[in-house]
């Protein structure tokens, strides 16, 4: 009767084993691997990314003759990012990829031997007080912020005097950042600078109204939860004749010095793929940062009565 129930055990821990090792790459001799996507929340921006990155490995897995699944799951807001990223560390995938900074967070909270890369995140020596984890790298969406203040200022003609209201959620450390960045380089010129801050989206409405019938133009950061409901603060700003400038482009937007993401979440994808196809590890790779490109919303200049500089 021992010997059975010794029989029985071993199996049942042999079972466990065979279970845990989800899906490992290495493990399972390099054929196949398993990378974990943690997004942030869904809006225009982090999905581009989370789709170049996606087509970057996907390719670069088909040219070696390899097979990569990619889960990618969508948090909803920062506080499940953990719960999200525990997943992905319990069935020991290959990689993970957090998509804006909460999501790269929680993966480096999450594990220390797990490579992690993230994208969408602005400012990685901030985010990590300065040091950034053996296992994390990635891409950042971080633009010139003394490029952008000067292109509101030439645009609009801002002067000494004027009121310049940022817009982002408190939640989001990134945009503190660039808050405390462009109000540097506004109040240099004289312009003045009022933060307009929230935590809960159903204040967003409300917040915006204030802000549009007190200032004379608008800076959104690269904020997340803002983006995601950048339509609200369009519709407000333009009925005020209200010029509204963001870091990540958007429909809402005037004009914009942004980069594109999904070529941001592509040179993920090229960074996730030689980490599992060639062995390096994320300490290989330096931060990487895409050179922004100018665009303007001609039909919301005309709106507003801004004149699009000659090309």
């Amino acid at each position: 009767m021992k010997k059975i129930l010794a029989m029985v055990l071993a199996l049942v821990m042999l079972t466990a084993v065979l279970t845990g090792c989800g899906g490992n790459g290495t493990a399972a001799g390099g054929d196949s691997y398993t990378v974990g996507v943690c997004q942030l929340m869904e809006h225009e921006s982090l999905d581009k990314a989370t789709n170049g990155f996606k087509d970057a490995l996907e390719e670069a897995m088909t040219a070696a003759g390899k097979k990569v699944t990619v889960d990618v799951q969508v948090a909803g807001e920062a506080n499940l990012c953990t719960t999200v990223v525990n997943t992905f560390t319990a069935k020991k995938v290959d990689l993970i990829m957090g998509n804006a900074t909460p999501a790269l967070l929680a993966a480096a909270n999450a594990t220390t031997t797990i490579p992690a890369l993230g994208t969408s995140v602005t400012d990685y020596n901030d985010t990590f007080a300065g040091s950034i984890p053996a296992n994390v790298s990635g891409t950042s969406d971080a633009v010139p912020f003394a490029e952008q203040a000067q292109m509101m200022i030439d645009t609009l003609g801002l002067a000494a005097g004027d009121l310049v209201g940022v817009l982002y959620c408190t939640n989001e450390s990134n945009s503190l950042i660039q808050y405390e960045a462009v109000k540097a380089l506004f109040e240099a010129e004289g312009i003045e600078v009022k933060p307009y801050t929230f935590s809960e989206t159903t204040e967003l409405q409300a917040l915006t109204t204030s802000m549009a019938g007190e200032v004379k133009a608008v800076y959104i950061p690269s904020d997340n939860t803002v983006a995601a409901n950048d339509a609200i603060v369009g519709t407000i700003c333009t009925e005020k004749n209200v010029p509204v400038y963001t870091s990540y482009g958007g429909a809402i937007c005037y004009a914009s010095l942004s980069i594109d993401y999904y070529q941001l979440g592509y040179e993920t994808g090229k960074m996730a793929a030689q980490i599992l196809l060639e062995g390096k590890t994320p300490a290989d790779f330096e931060v990487m940062t895409l050179t922004p490109t100018v665009a303007y919303n001609e039909e919301l200049c005309a709106q507003l009565g801004i004149e699009v500089p000659a090309e």
